[in-house]
């Protein structure tokens, strides 16, 4: 059996179950197997890579089914699995401050502290080389496709907010660009806030309110998607929403229909 890297959780709050742990930590990264003690409200988290360990590690004091959480590891996890040659982009290149986005997207509630937590590992480690390929190879291509040789989503949407989303709604309609895009990232870029987007997920310099600003277009942008998508009369509620990621990576759970207070008040409408 392959090596896994562990977290110890406990203060679990009496409602959570086994599948509310998956769903909480599925956005560190892949997942092997849950220890799940209900009876002293522990947990141990077996993932198949170290950098989702110490992403879970992270989230020491977050909240889970209104109970605030302590995760703890009695190992050292390196920084990286020097066994993963693959060129897939998963879940653990992600930023730090990425995943957390996701968490307050999704309607966790994450302090302050927790997104600083973010914010340095970014700062301390950088942004991973295969995840920070991925983005702007899109970029590029979603500009040449759009704009012409040799030009970025990212640079053109420099321009004035205006001047930005008439000609997004330009390149949707005459290239179909949001149709054809395949996850969060590809409509993110395409779209007026594409150069904010390009840099949160590029650059270490960040701040809590990027986070936030991060979380609210993804919970957008999920909420897009939902309305968007046909549902038969026949199908069960598990299967309309399907939980998805933002784009790569792991699946994580649906999106709460309320995001947390503090997403809404520290963001605004774009």
């Amino acid at each position: 059996m392959a090596a896994t890297y562990t977290v110890q959780v406990s203060q679990l709050a009496p409602a959570t179950t086994e599948q509310n742990l998956l769903d909480f930590f599925t956005f560190c990264g892949k997942i092997q197997s849950v220890d799940y003690n209900p009876a002293n409200h522990t947990a141990v988290i077996h993932f198949e890579k170290p950098q989702a360990a110490k992403t879970a590690l992270m989230l020491n004091g977050g909240t889970l089914d209104g109970s605030p959480i302590s995760v703890t590891s009695e190992m050292t996890h390196p920084d990286h699995d020097d066994h993963d040659k693959s060129e897939h982009v998963d879940q653990t290149d992600k930023p730090r401050a990425g995943i957390a986005a996701e968490y307050l997207a999704r309607g966790y509630k994450l302090s302050d502290q927790i997104l600083e937590r973010a914010i340095a590992m970014d700062n301390e480690k950088g942004i991973s080389n295969k995840f920070l390929a991925y983005i702007q190879s899109m970029d590029t291509t979603l500009g040449e496709r759009a704009l012409g040789k040799d030009k970025t989503i990212s640079g053109k949407v420099q321009e004035t907010l205006t001047q930005a989303t008439a000609h997004a709604r330009g390149i949707d309609e005459q290239k179909g660009i949001t149709k054809q895009a395949g996850d969060y990232y590809s409509r993110a870029l395409s779209s007026p806030f594409g150069k904010k987007v390009f840099d949160f997920y590029t650059s270490t310099s960040k701040q809590i309110f990027d986070i936030h600003e991060e979380a609210r277009r993804i919970a957008d942008s999920h909420k897009t998607q939902g309305a968007s998508a046909p549902t038969s009369s026949t199908t069960s509620a598990s299967e309309k929403e399907t939980p998805v990621s933002t784009g790569v990576g792991t699946s994580a759970p649906p999106t709460d229909p309320a995001l947390t207070s503090s997403t809404e008040s520290a963001t605004k409408p774009l």
